[in-house]
């Protein structure tokens, strides 16, 4: 008799916290961004996840956030997990250049999806 592997469920990975258009910095690295998508759980490459130094590896088994980013440089987009994201107090829009694309009204905590982008 075959044993069959047990399937990952949705229902047993963690809630996400965050919402699309909610702002986020991260937690131990100085940028700050606004969420546009959540994976349930990791979905990026190994080569990405192996990239990321051992002793800060986040566990895949958890939400992760793809945000358009910003530091003091340069504006980007980020893909970080759910335990190194705190929410963004400061109040200020984040200035990043693919904001109008997505997004619509900042109401001073978080973005409004543009209609065509929901689903």
């Amino acid at each position: 008799m075959n044993s069959i592997p047990p399937v990952s469920r949705i229902s047993d990975l963690p809630l996400a916290r965050y919402g699309i258009g909610d702002m986020v910095r991260h937690r131990l690295l100085d940028f700050r961004g606004v969420i546009f998508d959540v994976d349930p759980e990791f979905a990026n490459s190994d080569e990405w996840y192996e990239a990321i130094p051992e002793a800060m590896r986040p566990a895949k088994d958890q939400p992760f956030y793809h945000l358009l980013a910003e530091n003091a440089e340069s504006s980007y987009v980020a893909y970080v997990s759910q335990q190194n994201l705190v929410p963004d107090d400061e109040g200020d829009p984040i200035d990043h250049p693919a904001i109008g694309t997505l997004f619509e009204g900042f109401d001073g905590t978080s973005y409004k999806l543009k209609p065509e982008h929901r689903h």
